[in-house]
Formats: structure tokens, sequence, C-alpha cells
């Protein structure tokens, strides 16, 4: 993913002289080809991710299209003061890409783990939050965050992601692409978990479960169109993220679904990260293990929550 997000400023800068990137001490080979190209557009701001924040709103102020680029929990955790006010609040169209988000970075431990900053950005106006699920659909983000005049965050893995498209896909900021058809149940899933629940469906299918996968990669604003289609067609949606459960995509859609009139009959699992820090280190499948993000694990509580629906019935 972020190779994919590396060409993809580079193929934009091209075109748009407008675009600059602002990298937080990272990055450096990842972007030989933009600073061959355009070595005037290219900041390396070191390890002082307040001032590539900063630098990048004045930037924007100034009529630049900027994207700061560094580990996920440097560019939004350490530095939400200055993306709520500097960038936030006078509502100019930088764009912060976090790599290694979630448990990417698991075995570098607590510090480099995100799975708060979906909830952090999500609730500051004029925010727009993107999760893509996989190289093709960063590419795709990347340019469709040029066509809106506020902030952006957009939300990558580390590296190895699979693909969960096989064609270029139909990408719209706010509207959620069905990855995979489905009968009886439907997974919503953010980010690199896309993958995951294309993983648990085809769990459920071997079960005698159709379910439906849907890529949810806006998590601000909200597909609601979509929302209201699944929660009215399906009587389980589950969200699988890869953070935590308090404020990310399950608690947009938790919000979302009790503003409901008439409230939708549908029950609502929510599966992410649970309220307590990791304290084990290993590898990012591990640490997924250990919080029962994994396509067995997920599996087995959707035949659960099926179970216990059918004897409610």
């Amino acid at each position: 993913m972020r190779n994919a997000f590396a060409a993809a400023v580079t193929e934009l800068a091209a075109a748009d002289p407008r675009v600059v990137v602002l990298s937080g001490d990272i990055g450096n080979r990842l972007f030989d080809a933009f600073r061959e190209k355009f070595p005037d557009r290219f900041y390396n701001c070191g390890v002082a991710e307040a001032n590539m924040t900063g630098m990048a709103a004045g930037l924007a102020l100034c009529g630049l299209r900027p994207f700061t680029y560094t580990i996920t929990p440097f560019g939004t955790t350490r530095v939400l003061e200055q993306i709520r006010v500097d960038v936030c609040y006078h509502n100019v169209p930088v764009t912060i890409v976090g790599t290694g988000s979630g448990l990417s970075y698991a075995s570098l431990g607590p510090t480099h783990h995100s799975c708060e900053d979906v909830a952090f950005l999500r609730c500051l106006p004029n925010m727009t939050v993107l999760c893509p699920a996989d190289a093709a659909e960063v590419r795709a983000a990347v340019a469709a965050v040029l066509a809106i005049p506020g902030p952006a965050y957009i939300r990558l893995g580390k590296k190895g992601e699979p693909a969960v498209h096989k064609e270029k896909p139909c990408f719209e900021i706010g509207k959620g692409i069905i990855v995979r058809p489905g009968r009886d149940v439907c997974l919503l899933g953010l980010g690199t978990m896309v993958a995951t629940a294309a993983e648990t469906a085809a769990l459920l299918e071997g079960r005698g479960v159709s379910a439906q996968v849907v890529s949810m990669h806006t998590v601000k604003p909200l597909d609601e169109d979509l929302l209201r289609e699944c929660f009215g067609r399906f009587a389980l949606v589950a969200v699988v993220e890869e953070h935590g459960r308090i404020g990310g995509l399950g608690a947009a859609v938790a919000q979302w679904l009790v503003a409901q009139d008439p409230y939708p009959p549908a029950r609502l699992l929510s599966f992410g990260t649970p309220d307590a820090f990791l304290h084990e280190s290993g590898s990012q499948r591990y640490a997924r293990k250990c919080v029962g993000l994994t396509p067995d694990a997920i599996a087995a509580e959707v035949l659960r929550a099926r179970g216990r629906q059918g004897k409610s019935l």
C-alpha cells in the first residue's frame, strides 16, 4: 500500500504542480522517484511531526496541496492539536497519510500501534477519513482527495497486503464498494481488514452461510444509503476493523443505527481491538490472533450470533 501511495502521488504531482509531499523522516527511498522529478516539492521534516503538520497547513493556505507522510501514530496522535487547530479549524486541504496503521507494527510495541486514530480524526470538524482496502483503493483515494476542498486522512497498512480487487474499483468518497455479494449476513470491512472479511466469508460459505463483503473505505462521511440497504436486507451486519471498537467504524455505524426511525431489525456485531493495550510483542498476524481478528474467530462468532438469533425467533 505504501508503494502504491508513492507511485500515485508522484503521478499526480506530474499533472498538478500544487502537489507537495512532507515526510516525517521516513520513506526516503520510497520517494526517490518523486524527489528526482520534483526536488523542490519534497520536504523531509525530520522527527518533528508537529512542525511538519503546521508547515503543511501553511503550504495549503498558500494554495498548494500538501500530503504529510509518516508512521500513523506519529502523524495523528502525536500531532492531534496541530491537525485540529492548524488544519481542520482553517479547513485547508492537507492530506494526512498514515502508514503501518492498526497493528502493522505490532512487533515494536504500543508506541507504534494505532488503534485510536480513526476515532480521534473522525470527530474533528471538516475532516474526511479514508481507509482503503488495498493498493488499488489507495491509488484511487489519493486521486479522490484532490477533488475535495478540505482536510483528509488516508489510513494505510504497511506492506504485503493482499489485493482485494481484481480490476480497478469504482471508488468514490463516501460510497462503499461491494466486494462479494451475499444473502445471509453482511460483513463491513475497514481498510486492510476487508481481505480478512473476504476470508471469513469463504469460511462461512463452507458452513452454508452466504456473506456479503463490503469495503467501507470511508468512515467519514458514511455511506448511509448503503447502510440502509444492508440493515434493511440482512438480519446480521458485522463490522470488521483493525481499530478499537470505541470510536471506529463500528461505533460510527452504531451511532447512525440508533438514529434511524424506524429502527432496523438487523443485529449489529462489532469486531475490533478491545479497550486495552496489547502488552505482547509479535507479528501482525500474532497480534490479530491475540485480539480475535482472524477469519476463524470472526466466522465462529457470526455463526454463534446467527444461532442466538434463530433461537430468539
